[in-house]
């Protein structure tokens, strides 16, 4: 799999202008009671193609975090909200971020450990 580059573009950043996207809903990943929002979001700028996901357990202060990696124009339609984590962890990265690592954005790789960051490394966006 060829590696996507990181562009530095905004679109790398949880708190996009509205102006900079177009998104769309998958629906909500149940899994595990969980209840994670799942989207697709293009960037207007650069034009990648993402999907979010978008998670708090409400028992739970300082949970939510989110998860968003590249995915591919014909992955789109096939994409299941049950699928997402799934398919974000067989990418080469990731960027995640949220209260759960502090309201920073980092990049990320493997498997989206919901209860530790030890699979998150250092480098921030």
């Amino acid at each position: 799999m060829k590696k996507l580059p990181k562009l530095g573009c905004a679109c790398e950043k949880h708190d996009l202008i509205e102006s900079e996207y177009r998104t769309s809903t998958v629906g909500t990943d149940s899994t595990e009671g969980r209840n994670a929002e799942v989207s697709v979001i293009q960037c207007r700028l650069c034009q990648r193609i993402w999907i979010k996901y978008d998670v708090e357990f409400p028992n739970s202060p300082q949970s939510a975090r989110w998860f968003k990696g590249i995915i591919a124009k014909k992955d789109v339609a096939e994409m299941k909200p049950e699928n997402a984590v799934e398919y974000l962890e067989n990418l080469p990265w990731y960027i995640c971020g949220g209260e759960f690592f502090g309201n920073t954005e980092v990049f990320g790789e493997g498997n989206l450990d919901f209860l530790s960051i030890s699979n998150v490394g250092d480098s921030k966006v």
